[in-house]
């Protein structure tokens, strides 16, 4: 029935059955598999697959046009569906690295370690094993009644991306005076930055945070947009200027008083304290910013450790694509900012455009900078979030649908209600861990 398919520049070409068939066992090869004949029944079982899911097509069209990502999703599907999630990983894990040639980026294979595709790579690794590499996958955990399953295996690995930053960081301390965590908005920088603060405790090591929202400029000097909303996200709201000469002079063992800011009144007024460096202490840098160029700018590299944190998921949607990091970060801010900051999710995602503006510019270039990345992205938080925000979104749907100056925020609401109806429902917050990152967004039990 399937005579033809739609190559991924548009060409339809005459399909061969043969080269699934290939493909399946070169993948079995590299898990040390070598049975031609499961390879034949799992192309059989592809075909089977697509012409049942393309009937409806077949009898309006008289034909089965799928595209080569229809099939290669299918390949994916078949295997696990079968018991080999060996092979499953092996020709997910080919199949990501050939996306990455096509675009002509640097394949898993000669990574570069200044750039997250060795991170990318470990996710995608991680998320395969354990089977929830796609949305309908990772339903599973909650319709076999695995969600405290899946909440273990979550908490475990962002344990394992502490434990080894920690690690490295130790391995520095004698010659360690500053360390900066950066990273985009509700990627979880407070909890990680205090989790490996807690770690290195033990090595008789204090941090020592300054606070980098004391060096806002005054509130009058900063641009409004047309809805007078301020644009609190990019680094030219703050004094960077001031910060750099007060992290220079605090690291060379000088005391410098830091200016207060007050929120309320939109002005810096007095002071916030003085800091001032023990021997065994690590000053503490805690900023979306902490990157920019210029901030560390003619400090000793051995001094400075850098770290960046993200949520580095590698689950496919419902569509097959990979679910975007900055809207698992959106759902974790409207869920802060209506639990902690009584914004409404309406309001948050309008004001999303100008976060996630100033994170491409200025923060999410300058990772091939940090020495260290943290992912964050716990899979189970999907359904928590979902939990917390899916019943506001045919409100926001309506608000914004009818106003053309909120496209942006249209198209991120749709493309969020999509993802949360994929999700097969909400997880219980009781399981979430107390010490969790999620813990963050969502408050404590009490709260």
């Amino acid at each position: 029935m399937i005579r033809r398919i739609i190559k991924r520049d548009g060409r339809i070409v005459p399909f061969d059955r043969r080269k699934i068939e290939f493909a399946v066992y070169q993948a079995a090869v590299a898990v040390g598999g070598r049975d031609r004949g499961r390879a034949e029944k799992i192309s059989r079982l592809v075909v089977d697959f697509l012409e049942r899911q393309f009937r409806s097509e077949q009898k309006k069209s008289g034909e089965i046009l799928p595209s080569v990502e229809e099939v290669q999703d299918a390949v994916e599907k078949t295997l696990i569906e079968e018991g080999h999630a060996r092979t499953a990983k092996a020709y997910i894990l080919y199949r990501y690295e050939h996306n990455l040639k096509r675009k002509k980026r640097d394949t898993l294979s000669y990574s570069q370690e200044s750039i997250p595709y060795r991170k990318l790579w470990e996710a995608l690794d991680w998320s395969v094993e354990h089977e929830f590499n796609r949305i309908e996958l990772l339903n599973r955990y909650l319709l076999e009644d695995r969600f405290e399953e899946l909440v273990d295996i979550s908490e475990d690995f962002y344990r394992s991306e502490l434990s080894s930053a920690a690690e490295e960081l130790r391995s520095r301390l004698e010659d360690l005076r500053v360390i900066v965590v950066a990273g985009p908005s509700s990627s979880g920088k407070t909890t990680t930055t205090n989790r490996l603060g807690e770690s290195l405790e033990a090595e008789g090591v204090r941090f020592v945070p300054i606070n980098v929202d004391n060096y806002f400029f005054d509130l009058e000097t900063h641009p409004q947009d047309v809805d007078g909303d301020y644009d609190f996200e990019t680094p030219q709201a703050l004094d960077l200027e001031l910060l750099a000469e007060h992290i220079r002079r605090i690291i060379d063992g000088e005391p410098v008083d830091v200016p207060c800011y007050d929120f309320k009144k939109g002005k810096r007024e007095g002071s916030a304290g003085r800091i001032h460096l023990g021997e065994r202490d690590v000053l503490l840098v805690d900023s979306h910013h902490g990157l920019y160029e210029g901030l560390l700018e003619g400090l000793e590299q051995d001094r400075i450790a850098t770290v960046y944190v993200e949520t580095l998921s590698q689950i496919r949607g419902a569509d097959g694509e990979f679910i975007r990091w900055t809207d698992i970060r959106l759902m974790r801010r409207m869920v802060r900012d209506l639990q902690f900051r009584n914004y409404n999710p309406l309001q948050t995602i309008r004001h999303w455009h100008l976060v996630r503006r100033s994170e491409l510019r200025y923060i999410v270039s300058r990772l091939k900078s940090a020495q260290i990345i943290i992912n964050s992205f716990l899979p189970y938080e999907l359904f928590v979030l979902k939990g917390r925000v899916d019943q506001f979104f045919p409100e926001i749907i309506r608000e914004l649908e009818d106003d053309p100056d909120a496209l942006d925020a249209g198209n991120r609401a749709g493309r969020l209600q999509s993802l949360l109806g994929s999700l097969a429902g909400t997880g219980e917050e009781s399981v979430v861990p107390v010490d969790s990152i999620l813990r963050e967004f969502i408050g404590s039990d009490s709260s």
